[in-house]
This record gives structure tokens, C-alpha cells and sequence, in this order.
């Protein structure tokens, strides 16, 4: 990249973390003003990545939802196994009723099934719940990034921009100052 002009995000790849990268490395390269902390950036440039960046979110929010209804549709699965395994054991039960001991037996059985089961649906449970913390953490992350980018981006705009008769006075009291370094 260089300082005046940024290579724009590859085609295909405008997902927000990448725009962001862009607009930082826009920012950082970006020609610096003299006498000033300040930069100068091209208004365009900047505001098409955030436009860029605004427009790749909703595609992680629905990822997000996808990744949401996935989770719900996988513990139904695990619900719906877990009714058919404690189905089958009833069964398995009924058939061994003749003999007190395999009626326990069988009981036991279908209580381990049932246990088992349920304690992998609760792990499966929380390791999609982690997956889908970690996507959303990661997408607040973005989040605040292109929020602390944009704001740093105005507070730029706000800077540059000052009224004429501050000027005026700004220019007025720079020439006072020099007549009092020459007497």
C-alpha cells in the first residue's frame, strides 16, 4: 500500500474485519499535515469502506441466526433420540417383567441410557452455545472496531472543519505575536 493511495480489499473477501483493516491502513498511511497530529484522507475512500463494511455485517448477523437455528434443530434432534432411547427401553422392560432382577436391571439400564444421553445433549448443548459466544464475541469485537474507527473518523472531520472568523483571528493574533518577538 502506499500512503496516498490504499489498496482497496481483494474482490470477494469484503468481510468487515478486512474493510476495517483497509480503513485503519488507510488512516495510518494516509499523508500527515504539517505542524499537526492531523492527516489527510480522501473523504470517498474512507466513507466507501465504511459503506463496505456496513453492508458485509448483516451477512455475519445471519450467520449468526444460522448458527442459532442449528443449535435449536440439533437439541431437538438430541431430544427426539433421547425420547426414542427412553422409548425402547420401556419396551425392553415391559419384556422382562417375568424376573424382579431384570426388571431392576433393565430400569438401570434405561436410567444410564437416559443419564447418558442427556449428558451429551447438555454438552452439546454448551459446546454450540460456546460456538455461537465466540461468533457473537468476535462480531462484537468488529462491531467496536468500525464504531471506533468511524468515530475517530468524525472527530478527524470535526477538527479540520473551523469557522472563517476563527481563522480570521487565529491569523490576526499569529501576526501580533511575531510584532512582539521583533521589539
Amino acid at each position: 500500500m502506499t500512503a496516498e493511495h490504499p489498496q482497496p480489499p481483494v474482490p470477494g473477501t469484503h468481510d468487515t474485519e478486512g474493510l476495517l483493516l483497509s480503513l485503519r491502513d488507510l488512516v495510518e498511511n494516509a499523508r500527515a499535515m504539517p505542524l499537526s497530529a492531523s492527516v489527510m484522507v480522501n473523504r470517498e475512500e474512507v466513507l466507501e469502506l465504511v459503506e463496505d463494511a456496513i453492508g458485509s455485517l448483516p451477512e455475519e448477523l445471519r450467520e449468526a441466526r444460522w448458527l442459532l437455528k442449528e443449535r435449536e434443530e440439533f437439541l431437538a434432534g438430541a431430544r427426539k433420540e433421547a425420547e426414542s432411547i427412553i422409548d425402547a427401553a420401556r419396551l425392553r422392560a415391559e419384556r422382562m417383567v417375568e424376573r424382579t432382577e431384570v426388571v431392576r436391571e433393565a430400569r438401570r439400564a434405561a436410567e444410564a441410557i437416559v443419564d447418558d444421553a442427556e449428558a451429551r445433549s447438555r454438552a452439546l448443548r454448551n459446546e454450540a452455545e460456546d460456538y455461537v459466544d465466540q461468533k457473537l464475541a468476535a462480531f462484537e469485537i468488529v462491531l467496536d472496531r468500525t464504531m471506533a474507527a468511524v468515530q475517530k473518523g468524525r472527530e478527524r472531520l470535526q477538527v479540520h472543519t473551523t469557522s472563517p472568523a476563527l481563522e480570521a483571528e487565529e491569523s490576526s493574533d499569529e501576526g501580533a505575536f511575531f510584532d512582539q518577538d521583533d521589539g
